[in-house]
């Protein structure tokens, strides 16, 4: 492998990560939105 293919192919896995970890954090913070309200909000009394 050249080096310069070498240096392309973790430029890309880096991207991809970085993306990876991006999404997986969306849909995490989603999830904790159709849930049940955080406990803070539940102990406020109005």
């Amino acid at each position: 492998m050249d080096l310069a293919s070498v240096y392309y192919l973790g430029v890309t896995l880096l991207l991809f990560a970085v993306f990876a970890v991006i999404v997986a954090r969306t849909c995490s913070g989603k999830r904790r939105e159709k849930g049940e309200a955080p406990k803070h909000r539940m102990m406020e009394e109005d």
